[in-house]
């Protein structure tokens, strides 16, 4: 347990910073299984909406630090790709 003033804000940063982050991270595995889930149904204008929806989500994680901005651009390229393919 931390018994500084400066160490106890930090672990209270750190609690609100890491459920901030778990929360983000899974809105964007839901919306990533969404575009894939629609590209599975062969929908090319749900599926395009759906990344439409996506893209902007995985950049600002990648952005912010809650994932590595070279993860989030490997996303959006191979979710990209599959909605292209269709």
């Amino acid at each position: 347990m931390a018994t500084h003033k400066s160490a106890e804000k930090r672990e209270r940063q750190s609690i609100v910073r890491r459920e901030r982050n778990v929360a983000a991270k899974s809105a964007i595995k839901t919306k990533v299984k969404a575009v894939l889930s629609v590209v599975e149904s062969k929908s090319k204008e749900d599926s395009a909406s759906a990344l439409k929806a996506t893209i902007p989500s995985l950049a600002n994680a990648g952005s912010k630090g809650i994932i590595n901005k070279k993860t989030a651009s490997r996303k959006i390229s191979r979710l990209t790709k599959k909605v292209n393919a269709l």
